[in-house]
């Protein structure tokens, strides 16, 4: 008998966490592997956790959040047309583990989810986590990397309890439309299934379609789990802080799920998430533009290299480019890539058999390094 469970042992381990481990062990290194900001958060938000701290507010929270917390993501929820009342919003541990609480929440034994292939290596983890089946569908470069509806309508079996979607998406920046939302709402009403829906990217758009939640649509929110946080729009990444918006007796069953693996999330910092939301929104958008400019210097030096090419990501911080032209495996490109050049990209099918011939990497960095890696790349691909 086996101290560690089957099931643990059939958990995938994440790509990026490998990459990003492999470059320790060289120097000179420049690496696309993280998507995290490399910004501060802003000066506000931190004055307000150590004011917290600093009233003696280190003790137990409400299990679900602190009210003011709570309140400020309805609210803000209310400023992107959705209506969530603070009973409706759930605070945790990162967007992590809210995802993980959903799934917990809506999910039985042998359940199928529908998840994008190429998608964030973590779904299938969390979902394999809780005894339920993922099943990837795959989504293509022609379709600007989203469902096909149809696609989703096949894949569907009296089992299919869930779709996921991420939009913006890492790992490929994609943005769904509102048309294909709209599409993927009929369906999921049609075949009564629920959405799990992770928007943690919903700030970082690159074009000028405002964002559209699938929530927003006819008889949507009553059949939605939104995931969101502060990580990436606030660079909060180690406040570990986020939150989820749903039905609220999806949220009551989420917090009582929650006292038996969190308890509740510190006090200081939900007050900075507080801050986050309610003040001043200028460090915000300077980082939007750094974010916008760096976009525009990697896609357009992606696509000036030989045998690589690149879709301008409408969101998030990813660029996810097509090495198929090289002849190598995004395994091999990525490897090679590393040892000969130095340089740390994701290999593609790191995120499901639908990345094989792609690389992702992140423009979360400054422009400096995104020059000096292009470069790298450059002579990597002219050399094979």
């Amino acid at each position: 008998m086996s101290f560690v469970s089957e099931k643990s042992k059939k958990l995938p381990h994440s790509v990026i966490r490998e990459m990003f481990a492999l470059q320790g062990e060289l120097e000179d290194v420049v690496s696309f592997a993280l998507g995290e900001p490399d910004f501060p958060p802003p000066k506000h938000v931190v004055d307000a956790v150590m004011d917290s701290f600093q009233r003696g507010e280190t003790h137990y929270t409400p299990n679900a959040g602190i009210p003011a917390l709570r309140l400020a993501v309805a609210e803000s929820y209310q400023n992107r047309g959705l209506q969530y009342d603070s009973d409706e919003i759930l605070i945790g541990a990162g967007a992590i583990s809210v995802l993980c609480l959903a799934c917990m929440a809506i999910l039985d034994a042998g359940d199928e989810v529908l998840l994008p292939d190429p998608g964030w290596a973590n779904y299938k983890g969390l979902i394999l986590q809780v005894g339920a089946v993922p099943v990837p569908v795959k989504i293509y470069e022609e379709n600007q990397f989203m469902y096909d509806v149809e696609d989703l309508r096949k894949a569907i079996t009296s089992k299919t309890k869930v779709i996921l979607l991420n939009s913006p998406s890492n790992p490929t920046g994609s943005v769904a439309s509102a048309e294909n939302l709209r599409k993927i709402a009929e369906l999921a009403k049609e075949k009564d299934l629920y959405i799990l829906t992770d928007e943690i990217y919903h700030a970082l758009l690159w074009d000028d379609e405002p964002y559209c939640s699938i929530a927003a649509f006819p008889g949507m929110k009553e059949r939605t789990v939104i995931v969101d946080g502060f990580s990436k729009k606030y660079a909060m990444t180690g406040f570990r802080l986020g939150y989820g918006a749903a039905p609220k007796e999806v949220i009551l069953t989420m917090t009582k799920l929650l006292e038996n693996v969190l308890s509740s999330v510190n006090e200081g910092m939900q007050w900075g998430g507080v801050a986050a939301l309610k003040g001043n929104q200028d460090e915000v958008e300077q980082m939007k533009a750094h974010y916008k400019s760096r976009r525009e210097l990697m896609v357009n030096g992606l696509n000036a290299i030989e045998k690589i090419s690149c879709l301008p990501p409408k969101g998030a911080f990813y660029a996810f480019a097509n090495i198929s032209k090289t002849g190598l495996s995004a395994r091999e490109f990525a490897l090679r890539l590393l040892h000969e050049k130095h340089t740390v990209v994701v290999p593609g099918v790191g995120f499901g058999e639908g990345g094989e011939g792609y690389i992702r990497l992140s423009y979360a960095t400054d422009e400096r390094t995104i020059r000096e890696g292009l470069k790298r790349i450059g002579e990597f691909t002219a050399s094979l």
